[in-house]
C-alpha cells in the first residue's frame, strides 16, 4: 500500500499511526492530499513551495491542502524549522490505517474517491520507476519486480494470503526519515505495493468447454 495507507505492523506500531474516520477519509479522498501525506512521510517536513515543486502545481493549491490535511489531523506545522516568511509542515504520523468494513456502508462515495486518489498514486510511482529504471545501479535495476498471478480462492483464503502477505514484510526494515541514518550501507527505499483484486466476472473452470468442439459454433482460435 502507499505511504498514505495501511502498513505492516511494526515496532512502535500503535504511536505513528492513524485510524481514518468518516472526517479524515473525506480528508483524504484527493490524489494531491494522499500524495502530500506521502511526501512527507517520504521526505521529512517541508515547505508549500518545496511540495509544488515536487508535484508540479503552484504553492497555493499546496497550501490549501495542506491546511485541511492539518485540519483534519494528517499534518502539522513544524514550528522549529517555520518562520515569518514561510512555513514548515510535518506528518503526524507514518502510518494511515484504512478499515473500508467499518465505513462502507456509510461513506460510500468517500471510500470510493479515497481508493481511487491511492490507485493514482500508485501509477505515478510505478511510472516514475519506470523512467529512472535505466540509469539506476544495476544492482537495483535486478531489484525490480513486476508480476501478477491468477488465484482461484475462497474469500478467506484470499484474507489468509493477504495477512501472510504483511507478515513476511513486517520483518524488514521499515524506512523513515529518522531511520535512514541507522541503515546498513548500500540501503535504499524500495516501495512495496501489494493488491487483492477479486475478479468476480471471471469465470470458474468447470464453466468453460474442455475443448472447441464442445461450444458449437465459437472459433477455435
Amino acid at each position: 500500500m502507499t505511504d498514505a495507507m495501511k502498513r505492516p505492523e511494526g515496532p512502535n506500531h500503535e504511536e505513528d499511526s492513524v485510524v481514518l474516520d468518516a472526517k479524515g477519509l473525506r480528508a483524504m479522498a484527493h490524489p494531491v492530499r494522499v500524495r502530500l501525506v506521502g511526501l512527507l512521510r517520504k521526505y521529512g517536513a517541508s515547505t508549500a513551495t518545496r511540495l509544488a515543486e515536487r508535484l508540479g502545481v503552484n504553492s497555493g493549491t499546496v497550501s490549501y491542502h495542506l491546511r485541511q490535511l492539518g485540519a483534519a489531523g494528517f499534518v502539522e506545522e513544524d514550528a522549529e524549522r517555520g518562520n515569518a516568511r514561510e512555513r514548515w509542515w510535518r506528518s503526524v504520523h507514518q502510518v494511515t490505517e484504512f478499515n473500508e468494513r467499518e465505513l462502507a456502508d456509510r461513506e460510500p462515495e468517500a471510500i470510493l474517491a479515497f481508493l481511487q486518489s491511492v490507485a493514482t498514486t500508485y501509477t505515478l510511482r510505478t511510472q516514475q520507476t519506470l523512467n529512472e529504471l535505466q540509469t539506476m545501479p544495476r544492482a537495483w535495476r535486478n531489484s525490480f519486480d513486476m508480476s501478477d498471478w491468477a488465484l482461484r480462492l475462497t474469500p478467506e483464503e484470499a484474507v489468509a494470503l493477504r495477512q501472510e502477505l504483511r507478515a513476511v514484510i513486517s520483518r524488514y526494515r521499515r524506512d523513515t526519515p529518522e531511520a535512514a541514518a541507522s541503515a546498513p550501507e548500500g540501503a535504499g527505499r524500495v516501495g512495496v505495493i501489494t493488491q487483492m483484486l477479486p475478479e468476480l466476472d471471471a469465470p470458474a473452470a468447470s464453466s468453460l468447454p474442455s475443448s472447441p468442439q464442445d461450444e458449437e459454433g465459437s472459433p477455435t482460435s
